[in-house]
């Protein structure tokens, strides 16, 4: 399918994808939604693809929902309350649900404000690197509203429950530095820095053996939400598929023979 208010731009082995709504400072469009579940399916299924970058277009990263056209029971906002919680499932939750299965490494690279829905899509990815001068906030309730893409699990999975909630339900907005002390992003550089520190940091992880890889974030999300029974399991059988890898194997004889390694995905 073309894609629409999203741009996807192949860099190597780093799949570029960039909310391209700036007029709206990247807000969702029913287009969006689609077209961002689509790019994550690209990326996702091109073995040349080890990790992905995800950033906003103009001065921000994603206001999330599109007040406005919420205002006005346009589009995805339109119908009753059964209407509505449909849209809502068959539409930005699969976002969620998309971003939230995905194996392979995703960075955020956020470029400016990412509110309401946007700090959700923020929190959904892996890794956040955020440009001086960009704020996030969880503002759902200043404008008598909830969460409804998921983010009060994104949220507190990413900060704690506690810091969650605090910025939940005050609707506060913070700046990058508080941000990156609350473990909210993972490190803030100068604007012109963004994307070369996430592009470097994508390359240093489509360095490492990429099945290995996707499934150490598989066990660590799959980890997250079970007891230490279901975790040992995970990790036995994980550990069961990459020690049977080539790239395992590679690994160990490269650090034996003191040379670069040559990973092959295999």
């Amino acid at each position: 399918m073309e894609l629409t208010d999203v741009r996807y731009d192949l860099e190597g082995a780093t799949a570029l994808v960039t909310l391209d709504r700036p007029a709206a400072r990247n807000a969702y469009s029913e287009a969006m939604v689609e077209s961002l579940v689509h790019a994550i399916d690209l990326a996702e299924r091109d073995d040349a693809v080890r990790c992905v970058i995800l950033t906003g277009a103009g001065p921000a990263f994603s206001a999330g929902g599109d007040l406005k056209r919420m205002l006005n029971k346009e589009g995805m906002f339109a119908g009753g309350p059964a209407e509505l919680r449909r849209r809502y499932i068959d539409g930005i939750q699969r976002i969620s649900r998309r971003l939230a299965l995905a194996d392979k490494p995703i960075v955020a690279a956020l470029n400016g404000p990412a509110i309401g829905a946007g700090l959700d899509l923020a929190c959904m990815c892996d890794l956040r690197l955020a440009a001086r001068g960009a704020q996030f906030g969880s503002t759902f309730v200043k404008v008598g509203l909830v969460p409804g893409d998921g983010g009060a699990y994104f949220l507190a999975r990413a900060i704690g429950f506690s810091r969650a909630l605090e910025l939940m339900l005050t609707a506060r907005v913070i700046d990058c530095d508080e941000a990156l002390r609350i473990g909210l992003v993972h490190r803030v550089v100068e604007p012109d820095e963004l994307l070369p520190a996430a592009r470097a940091l994508a390359s240093e992880l489509a360095a490492l053996p990429p099945v290995a890889l996707r499934l150490t974030k598989r066990a660590a999300y799959r980890s997250h939400d079970v007891g230490l029974d279901a975790a040992l399991e995970l990790a036995a059988t994980y550990q069961g598929v990459a020690q049977t890898t080539a790239d395992h194997r590679e690994a160990v004889a490269a650090m034996l023979e003191r040379r670069p390694p040559r990973f092959t995905g295999e």
